[in-house]
């Protein structure tokens, strides 16, 4: 049986323009925290009995969350608190002490690596002088990380500063550490893992390196965050309908005024850089939008279909996203019941399309009003 830690007790210092009140491994993706994909990751394993929460800040986000949501993982789930903050070596140690087996496997909790624990924990056993085994991953066109260098005994040799590197080997932030051959007692309270563990013990020859092509990504960074809504969708989630928010989400937003016409309409380039996923993702997909110029007066209902004729053209024929219906709401007063955040739009819709159900079903849109409209309507719920 094999214990594991989670290192949740990240600031989450770089997320903060847009995570910035729960713990970074409790950020939302694609509707669930991201700390709900990694303990998903290790119920894939029976051999792990037991899991550790390395936690710290904002903690009682994690406790709250857990409390609801410990049924659905097949093994215990243990707390290690962090008073103060420890660095990722205090938090391990402490993680360590609450530890039974010799063997721990430790991940990060704002990475997502997904490694074959099995053939991991077989190359660990088979290096009976290893302290930590390393997952490896490899990388193309990087600068972002520090690269791993390893000989053909797998024993790794160096980590090198962070530059740019056409192709190679980095940390992927699963360990798995032989509580036997690391002592970590005369470090200071607060240290780092990566600079007065393992760097001090290359030269020792104990550190080994376990490569895997298993999915990768860090959501440490605003853009990687983004990334991984799109990705884990596609993924690791159930969900077989989506529901987008036009303006801001599909479009460019136009600053006081609204979108009347074709020639006024601008894809968002990142929205067309995951079209394609989304539509190789989804089985049904549907627009919901707030569209008050037409209320105003300020353009015609004919205009409207004109532009989502076209959008749906080039969204149909260059990225392979069919969208199956359009629902919007032309009310200029705020409690219109069709206009979000109310929840007219979405009754609509499963009147029109009964087999559509909402605990299959997510929505991505830029504003409160698509965050409220979601939750109103009982549906996950993406932020762009």
């Amino acid at each position: 049986m094999m214990e594991a830690i989670v290192l949740a007790g990240g600031l989450g210092t770089r997320l903060r323009s847009v995570v910035s009140e729960v713990p970074k491994c409790m950020a939302p993706v694609a509707g669930k925290p991201f700390l709900w994909y990694l303990l998903a990751y290790l119920a894939r394993y029976q051999e792990v009995s037991r899991v550790v929460l390395s936690v710290g800040y904002l903690r009682e986000v994690i406790f709250d969350w857990v409390k609801v949501a410990a049924g659905q993982f097949p093994f215990e789930i243990d707390y290690a608190i962090e008073d103060v903050p420890l660095g990722t070596g205090g938090g391990i140690r402490l993680a360590l002490s609450k530890c039974i087996g010799d063997d721990v496997l430790v991940l990060n909790g704002d990475t997502m690596f997904d490694v074959d624990l099995r053939r991991m924990s077989e190359s660990h056993v088979r290096q009976p002088n290893a302290a930590v085994t390393l997952s490896l991953c490899r990388l193309q066109q990087f600068d972002r990380y520090g690269r791993v260098s390893m000989d053909d005994g797998q024993v790794i040799t160096g980590f090198h500063e962070k530059q740019y590197c056409e192709d190679g080997l980095i940390n992927g932030g699963v360990y798995l550490i032989r509580r036997s051959r690391l002592d970590l007692s005369a470090l200071p309270e607060r240290f780092s893992f990566e600079k007065e563990v393992f760097e001090p013990h290359v030269k020792q020859r104990d550190l080994y390196g376990f490569v895997s092509d298993g999915f990768f990504i860090d959501i440490g960074i605003p853009e990687d965050y983004l990334r991984a809504q799109f990705e884990f969708l596609a993924r690791y989630c159930s969900y077989d309908t989506l529901l987008l928010d036009r303006d801001g989400t599909i479009n460019v937003r136009r600053p006081n005024d609204y979108v009347k016409t074709w020639q006024e309409f601008q894809f968002r380039p990142e929205f067309l850089h995951w079209a394609s996923l989304l539509g190789r993702t989804f089985r049904r997909i549907f627009i919901v939008t707030n569209q008050r110029g037409i209320g105003r007066g300020v353009m015609t209902e004919e205009a409207l279909h004109d532009i989502h004729g076209r959008m749906c053209n080039v969204l149909s024929a260059e990225y392979g996203l069919h969208v199956d219906d359009i629902f919007y709401a032309t009310g200029v007063d705020e409690a219109d019941p069709r206009r979000k955040p109310q929840t007219g739009m979405w009754q609509d819709l499963l009147e029109a399309y009964p087999d559509v159900q909402a605990e299959r079903t997510v929505m991505i849109g830029d504003g409160d009003a698509d965050e409220a409209f979601a939750r109103n309507c009982h549906l996950a719920f993406i932020r762009v």
